[in-house]
């Protein structure tokens, strides 16, 4: 799934303070691979979510997005409707410290030359694009609403030649991806995780398609430990951000409301860690980044 608009957090710098580490892991068991999922009809090209579509989000469903029944479909149609501002919100809305968070993902992937590099849930392709700075052979963009890879396929366009013939985009879900085992030597998602349905089923799959020794770095929103910090960000978060946001998009399916409470909802940082663990990795560790409101995680597939 794609990557969600970054939010502004006060100026700050990109620090990486003591990691958490995880133990080693216990045994994995993987899945074997399977076709994505067809696209949800309501997502399809030139569908965009209106204020009574029964598919927008509900202050109701908010209280906890994550535990919805429906969830893959509501967040795909989601995605459908901002699709043409996401760029504009994510660069106006984060101050431009998207860019810098990606920059810090692309560094701690460590990519060597020859590489493969997987991009789940890769939105309109900025970290995809990034990783085109590296001696990766190829870097493959991965994301489940269609209008996110038609855009990023066009910026693909406007790179030169020899960028632009590494990158690939495709059509997939995180959950069921369309790969062999042990194909990638990296995978990345960009503030995607939490809008996985089974954030779990991911990580496994994660776990099956990476060669030992294989890197996964997660970039995922967290609430600042500093009490005022968290404070500031949670009014920017719920109050100033949403309607900023919405109007700058047009948006009626209430993605900028799903966006503060799906981070305030989601998996605590040590949570995702032990999940990391569960699942097959090792040398977990979490950066916290921007004071605190987005963390780097990075792990290896053992």
């Amino acid at each position: 799934m794609p990557a969600e608009p970054a939010t502004p957090p006060p100026p700050g710098s990109t620090s990486t303070p003591d990691a958490a580490v995880l133990d080693q892991p216990t045994a994995v068991t993987v899945q074997a691979p399977s076709t994505p999922a067809p696209l949800h009809p309501a997502c399809r090209p030139g569908v965009t979510a209106h204020a009574s579509d029964p598919h927008a989000w509900t202050s109701q469903e908010l209280t906890d997005p994550h535990s919805h029944t429906e969830k893959a479909g509501k967040v795909r149609r989601m995605f459908a409707a901002i699709a043409g501002s996401y760029d504009l919100n994510n660069r106006v809305h984060s101050l431009g410290l998207d860019q810098r968070w990606r920059r810090f993902a692309v560094a701690e992937a460590a990519v060597r030359a020859g590489d493969r590099v997987l991009d789940v849930a890769c939105g309109t392709g900025d970290l995809t694009q990034a990783f085109a700075t590296t001696e990766a052979a190829e870097i493959v963009g991965l994301d489940f609403t269609r209008e996110m890879i038609e855009l990023a396929r066009k910026k693909q366009l406007a790179l030169p030649e020899g960028v632009a013939g590494r990158l690939r985009y495709i059509e997939g879900d995180a959950q069921h991806l369309p790969f062999e085992d042990r194909s990638f030597d990296v995978i990345s998602i960009a503030f995607g995780i939490r809008n996985v349905e089974d954030p779990t089923r991911a990580l496994r799959e994660f776990a099956r398609v990476l060669r030992p020794g294989g890197r996964l770095v997660i970039l995922e929103f967290d609430q600042p430990k500093n009490p005022l910090v968290r404070w500031f960000n949670s009014l920017y978060c719920r109050g100033i951000m949403p309607r900023t946001a919405t109007w700058l998009s047009g948006d009626k399916s209430g993605a900028y409301k799903y966006l503060p409470a799906s981070v305030a909802t989601f998996l605590a940082r040590e949570a995702l860690l032990d999940a990391l663990k569960d699942e097959g990795f090792s040398h977990g560790k979490a950066s916290p980044l921007s004071l605190g409101i987005c963390v780097c995680y990075r792990a290896v597939r053992v």
